[in-house]
Parts: structure tokens; sequence; C-alpha cells
């Protein structure tokens, strides 16, 4: 069984048992997680979709750990202009392995 979901602006292709990086989530380590926003799941080579059909599915897991993602650095520069900036950034991430996917 599989399924697809959306979280964070982005979506997901997960299986029971999977580990995935997603946007940050609020809980701790250990902590459970449902993801209600389905867009699609699969099972036994029949593809569910629609909102009606998939009004009640629901994705289970658990966070595994908060962590952040690598430094993406910024760096602007014109030349001959004393115009120098550099800034960086981190994402924060919650590394979440799913348990169950419901229809």
């Amino acid at each position: 069984m599989e399924a697809v979901i959306a979280t964070g602006g982005k979506q997901y292709r997960v299986t029971p048992g999977q580990v995935i990086s997603v946007e940050k989530l609020a809980g701790e380590r250990g902590a459970a997680v449902a993801f209600t926003s389905v867009v699609l799941v699969t099972r036994d080579d029949e593809v569910i979709t629609g909102a009606e059909r998939l009004r009640s599915a629901k994705v289970s897991g658990e966070v595994v750990a908060q962590t952040r993602g690598k430094k993406v650095e910024i760096v602007k520069f014109k030349r001959r202009k004393n115009y120098r900036r550099h800034r960086g950034h981190r994402q924060a991430a919650t590394t979440v392995r799913i348990t169950t996917i419901e229809v």
C-alpha cells in the first residue's frame, strides 16, 4: 500500500515503514503525527483518488528526530562598488517514520 501526502507545501510518496524528512512539525521524539491531507492511495493495484473517497483517509507516523537541513549560503557581490553581503540559512526539518495508511 502506498499513499501520496501533502505537508509543508510539498507532496511525498510514502509506504509503511519508510522514513521521510518534512518541514518542521510540532512534537518531540516518539510523538505520534497524523497526515490527513492524502492526495492518492494505491491498494492492491487499485488507485483511489478524489476528495469524496479520500475524506476519511489518514497516514500515521511517529517523529524520529527534529533536525535542521544543510546550510544554504547567499552571497551578493558587485565589483568596484564595495558591495558585499553574505547570509546563511538552515531550514528546520522533522524526520518521520510512517507507521500506517488507513483508507
